[in-house]
């Protein structure tokens, strides 16, 4: 996910934050200190209140990379590759190949919703098991919210829309019953739009009548109805392209560029003749460097333009999606998906460049073929 950093490993696993992570930790932090806990608890310091909300948060923050993690290790011990776990505002995303069997996908969906229903039971089971003594009324003020939260996320994620884990789960059972994969997508991709319109309608009756929360339920619904757009709209498409090979959608020949030039002979000498928004760049050999986009250079210094090289700008190849000509498109457009790599694709046939495949690409093989139109990238 762009915009995030790395934080650490849990078993030899990427954990990466999103710069939304620390908004939300702020905002539930706040939330404590200034209503939850002095409602419970009234008459402390408010210093007594904001070191127990930072920990709340802490503590809550924890219980997603669990819930992540529980995703993630179940993924691995099924056999998936699983690249990196991703924690931002609105819960976590976890990047991994997709499960080859529906009972694989079922178990990797439920793990993480059942880690949140068991955090919840034991915040809560401990609240009830300490004493409510006045030095002990801020902690378990503190688990008992943890512990109703994680409840609460528990719940939430499995209501049957993608993409949450209750989609996740509706399509593996859809698949094991249809045997097909992206039917059951489709089908979930639907009953997601459905529910998080839901979600959007009641936030909004929620907010009329007053409560401030609504206006999140608003943001979640709307996230989730157009994350579920995306996935149904990209399932139409896979369906669609069965049996296409990558060579049937390449554009060929390929125009490409020096990667030696400097930026402002490669925008007046290449780009100016080009009319491409995207280039594939070659080195002295002839052989692809990299690829190079014009929205990159749009903000680039006019100072820097006589200096710098174009290939310092480009995504490199190790980077870029290689595809041979004879290759399933489809299995493409997967390794697109689980790798986090963006269009376009750069067709290699015996280590030359022979064609390249963009989103324009696809949106004409589609119209061509009359196959539904193409999401602008994978969900």
């Amino acid at each position: 996910m762009k915009g995030s950093i790395r934080l650490g490993s849990v078993r030899g696993l990427a954990l990466r934050a999103h710069w939304s992570v620390p908004l939300l930790m702020l905002l539930l932090a706040y939330g404590l200190a200034a209503r939850t806990l002095p409602e419970y608890v009234p008459g402390l310091a408010p210093v007594v209140y904001a070191v127990a909300g930072v920990a709340g948060a802490v503590l809550l923050l924890a219980s997603l990379v669990v819930h992540e993690a529980a995703h993630a290790l179940t993924a691995r011990r099924a056999g998936i590759s699983v690249q990196d776990m991703t924690l931002w505002a609105l819960g976590g995303v976890t990047r991994m190949d997709q499960p080859t069997t529906p009972r694989t996908a079922f178990l990797v969906a439920v793990s993480g919703p059942l880690a949140s229903l068991l955090l919840g039971a034991v915040g809560i089971g401990a609240a009830a098991a300490v004493p409510a003594t006045p030095g002990w009324r801020i902690p378990v003020a503190v688990l008992g919210w943890l512990g109703g939260t994680n409840l609460l996320l528990g719940v939430f994620n499995l209501l049957p829309a993608a993409p949450l884990d209750g989609g996740r789960l509706t399509q593996a059972l859809l698949w094991w019953r249809t045997g097909d994969r992206e039917r059951a997508q489709r089908a979930a991709g639907r009953g997601g739009q459905v529910v998080g319109m839901a979600l959007a309608v009641l936030g909004w009756v929620t907010f009329a009548r007053g409560l401030p929360a609504g206006l999140w339920l608003i943001v979640v619904g709307l996230f989730v109805a157009g994350a579920a757009a995306a996935e149904r709209r990209w399932a139409e498409m896979v369906t669609a392209l069965r049996g296409v090979r990558v060579g049937q959608a390449m554009t060929t020949p390929v125009v490409t560029g020096p990667d030696w030039l400097t930026v402002d002979r490669f925008l007046s000498e290449v780009i100016a003749q080009a009319g491409h928004s995207v280039l594939p760049l070659l080195d002295f050999e002839g052989h692809p460097s990299g690829v190079v986009q014009l929205r990159r250079l749009a903000g680039l210094p006019s100072e820097r333009r006589a200096s710098l090289r174009i290939r310092d700008l480009a995504t490199p190849l190790s980077r870029c999606t290689l595809a041979a000509p004879d290759e399933l498109l489809n299995s493409v457009l997967e390794r697109l998906g689980t790798t986090g790599a963006l269009l376009p694709i750069l067709v290699m046939d015996d280590g030359r460049l022979s064609g390249i495949i963009t989103a324009h690409d696809i949106d004409r093989f589609r119209r061509h073929s009359r196959l539904p139109p193409a999401p602008p990238g994978p969900p």
